[in-house]
């Protein structure tokens, strides 16, 4: 009994130490280096390996779905319903199932609408408009219906932007459960109202009238059940987007007869929708060396002018995917172009480009062109493009990504004197660098299926890393908005951040963290920490064992270590569950030369060392004789001996102490070398790799990369040596600011001076609170209260 009572408290000791993270209880010191595994991140299991790979018990639900639905272009609404065949994967039996009701958001009671905060100041134009909105119109799901594959009713309960289904029966382990949907909802004003989704109409003087439908989150959609947190239904209250399970889609959608539609997948039924030139020139896309018009400018400027009655029915299927969205008009221009692709099942991809006229000739010139540079950069990257489409529409919506279509806003603007659409430079990069960005997401997270309510960064921020590539890969000279370090600077340095790995709904500045921080530490990993080459083995390997799959952050983490053969710890620790900066200082440089012992040389050093002391000021000024100049009787040896100069007896020690010393002293005090002894002083916190440029007398440079490890006995001060026959003449610490060093001021021994610009003010310029209009300066002015004048 004793032995299995000592056995039974060895057990709780061993799993305590495992569970608890090292505690320091002495000194200040602190180990920026010991491992994530068994404080941040979760144990490894059967469904996720400590690789960072799927486990040998993975497992992730199936959904498809058959979905019929009805525009009402009038009335600005849509009716549908839907067959869902909801396939149960994983080892548990589930006795309901959660769906997403994303558009429940746009209810007067809803968390997202009750939640809203404003700064208490100033209100915009476009604030008024929605708060006015809201007071007359309601959006949200109406008209719900749930039916079994029996036709009996089945119950359900909303909760927000969330269904709950109760099942008539257990789904059990690898069985499937059929269902029905019905479904309304009226459709939102993006420009008014806000949203991923929604409706824009050209109603202003001098415009067509007519409208272009962005259809997203327009279904009733099964929420995840996933190994790692069982049924995800948190509510969509804004910016956690939607993590959601793979499947297929066999879409109909019944939009007035002139309409063109975009949408997730393949239109199946195009005999039907397009004319026989428009058809043609569909195939002839498929091998044009440049986008060609599927339907072109003037077909769009007659459809616009001559409106339909009827209706017609678009067919679409598209398979393995997570979501199902379209981009519905009359205005839609469509150009086309086949792009070569390395995926097998797709050789060809079609990218194509849907927009109004109020969108050339910015979106003829580059929207399909900047699709083609994405399949091929993000294909580099990560793997070949897995879908026959890849689609950019232009609407309401400013930037939104779904399965094989995106919907992207920049437009031209009319030029004031001729009335003609132009564009802006910044109009042009604005498009192409959100279309690569938003197709970009059709990797990241439409296939790499993160889960982007909990973790914005683990798309976005990878997404945008990546959009950076391709950017710098279209023009050297893109003016990226995200991924060069320097832009970091400004947010490392501010109040209110919070860690990369705060969830979605949570963060205060949400670009910044979501987005640009994430890239830009991805782009110090790659150029900095790891090289080009172990990063990119690494990453494109997290992307093929996470393809079509779902990862969390753990996974990415645990990849990257191990594949690029690295200990990484330190870096998620510091970029990613810190609110640290990197700010490292070059504080000092000492020079030291070795001792040879020998005097001759040693006595020299010493003289030499002493004459750069300056002399007495005092004794400088002395004007009179000193009492050693003008009385000899007063010298001694001391005053006549040369302090300088070896003595027999110096010399003749250092002969024996050479006589009687072993090779290896001998070796070292021959050598001739300078001991540079660098003090680098961490005051960001956030440690990393210290790259030191040395500049030395004889016109030379060296740069070198000292590992982040140098920080792992003290994170807060080190001193670091470097040994040379040169002659440092200057040091720089990251020379090219590639870490987001936020002040690079004191990076430089000796210290730079730095050339900044004042500007020049005028005079009058300056403010005068004496010249205001309606104060008349007297000579008393400064006695008694300025006198008020009467404007005529």
């Amino acid at each position: 009994m004793l032995k299995r009572l000592l056995l039974a408290s060895c057990v709780l000791l061993a799993s305590s130490a495992a569970a608890d993270p090292v505690q320091q209880t002495k000194g200040k010191f602190v180990d920026k280096f010991r491992q994530l595994e068994g404080e941040e991140w979760p144990t490894p299991t059967d469904y996720r390996n400590a690789a960072g790979e799927p486990g040998y018990r993975y497992w992730q639900q199936k959904v498809d779905y058959r979905i019929k639905a009805s525009l009402n272009e009038a009335a600005k609404s849509i009716t549908g319903s839907e067959t869902v065949t909801y396939t149960n994967n994983s080892p548990d039996t589930l006795r309901y199932v959660w769906l997403l009701l994303d558009q429940n958001g746009y209810k007067r009671n809803s968390i997202s609408e009750l939640t809203a905060t404003t700064s208490g100041k100033d209100v915009s134009v476009g604030a008024v408009r929605r708060a006015k909105r809201m007071q007359e119109w309601e959006g949200g799901f109406n008209d719900l219906t749930v039916t079994g594959a029996d036709g009996q009713p089945l119950k359900f309960t909303v909760n927000d932007t969330l269904m709950r289904i109760d099942l008539a029966q257990p789904l059990k382990s690898g069985e499937t459960l059929t269902f029905n949907i019905g479904w309304s909802f009226p459709i939102a004003e993006a420009k008014v109202v806000g949203g991923r989704s929604g409706y824009e109409c050209f109603t202003k003087p001098g415009e067509d009238g007519n409208c272009i439908f962005l259809g997203a989150q327009w279904f009733p959609r099964l929420a995840v059940y996933s190994d790692y947190e069982g049924w995800h239904n948190k509510a969509f209250i804004g910016s956690g987007e939607f993590t959601l399970e793979f499947g297929d889609y066999d879409v109909e959608l019944t939009v007035p007869a002139d309409h063109i539609i975009s949408a997730t997948g393949e239109l199946t039924n195009a005999s039907e929708v397009l004319t026989a030139a428009q058809a043609k020139r569909f195939n002839d896309a498929k091998t044009a060396a440049a986008p060609i018009y599927v339907v072109t400018p003037d077909e769009a400027a007659a459809a616009e002018k001559a409106k339909a009655t009827g209706t017609k029915t678009w067919k679409f299927k598209a398979q393995n995917v997570r979501d199902f969205a379209f981009g519905s008009s009359r205005k839609f221009i469509w150009d086309a172009q086949g792009v070569k692709n390395g995926d097998p099942a797709h050789p060809v991809v079609m990218a194509m480009s849907f927009f109004p006229k109020e969108a050339r000739p910015l979106w003829d010139a580059y929207s399909t062109k900047s699709i083609a540079h994405t399949l091929n950069v993000y294909g580099k990257f990560a793997f070949a493009y897995p879908y026959p489409t890849a689609q950019s529409v232009n609407g309401p919506v400013g930037g939104m990504e779904y399965p094989m279509i995106t919907f992207n806003g920049p437009r031209p603007v009319k030029d004031k004197k001729t009335g003609e659409l132009t564009y802006t430079e910044r109009a042009k990069y604005g498009l192409i660098g959100v279309v690569i960005h938003e197709i970009g997401h059709i990797w990241f997270p439409m296939t790499v299926n993160s889960d982007e309510r909990q973790w914005t960064w683990l798309d976005e921020g990878i997404n945008s890393f990546i959009q950076f590539q391709a950017e710098k890969e279209w023009d050297k000279d893109f003016p990226s908005r995200r991924g060069e370090p320097k832009s970091m600077i400004e947010y490392m340095l501010s109040e209110n951040q919070v860690p990369i790995m705060t969830n979605s709904e949570s963060i205060p500045q949400f670009g910044n963290n979501s987005y640009g921080k994430p890239a830009a530490a991805l782009v110090i990993l790659r150029e900095t920490v790891l090289g080009r080459e172990k990063f990119d083995f690494a990453f494109k390997e997290y992307s093929r064992r996470w393809q079509f799959k779902r990862p969390t952050p753990y996974d990415f983490f645990r990849t990257m270590e191990e594949a690029s053969g690295t200990d990484l710890d330190w870096f998620w620790r510091g970029w990613f569950y810190s609110t640290d900066h990197v700010d490292i200082e070059l504080a000092d440089v000492k020079k030291a030369r070795l001792n040879t012992r020998d005097p001759v040389v040693e006595k020299a050093w010493d003289k030499l060392q002493d004459d750069k002391q300056p002399d007495s000021v005092t004794a400088g000024r002395n004007t009179g004789k000193t009492v050693v100049e003008t009385d000899p009787a007063t010298k001694d040896y001391y005053d006549l001996d040369d302090k300088w100069e070896p003595t027999a007896k110096d010399k003749k020690k250092y002969a024996d102490l050479m006589k009687d010393a072993d090779p290896e002293l001998k070796e070292a005090l021959a050598v001739k070398d300078s001991f540079y002894n660098f003090t680098f002083r961490n005051k960001g916190g956030l440690v990393m790799p210290v790259i030191l440029k040395l500049d030395f007398t004889d016109g030379t440079s060296e740069t070198v990369r000292i590992p982040a490890e140098v920080w792992r006995y003290n994170p807060q001060q080190v001193t670091w040596q470097y040994v040379t026959t040169k002659t440092l003449k200057q040091a720089e610490i990251d020379p090219n600011w590639e870490t987001a060093d936020v002040d690079p001021s004191n990076n430089a021994f000796p210290r730079k001076i730095d050339d900044v610009r004042a500007n020049v003010t005028d005079a009058e310029e300056l403010p005068n609170r004496m010249k205001d209009d309606d104060v008349v300066v007297t000579p008393d002015s400064t006695k008694t209260q300025p006198k008020k004048v009467e404007k005529k």
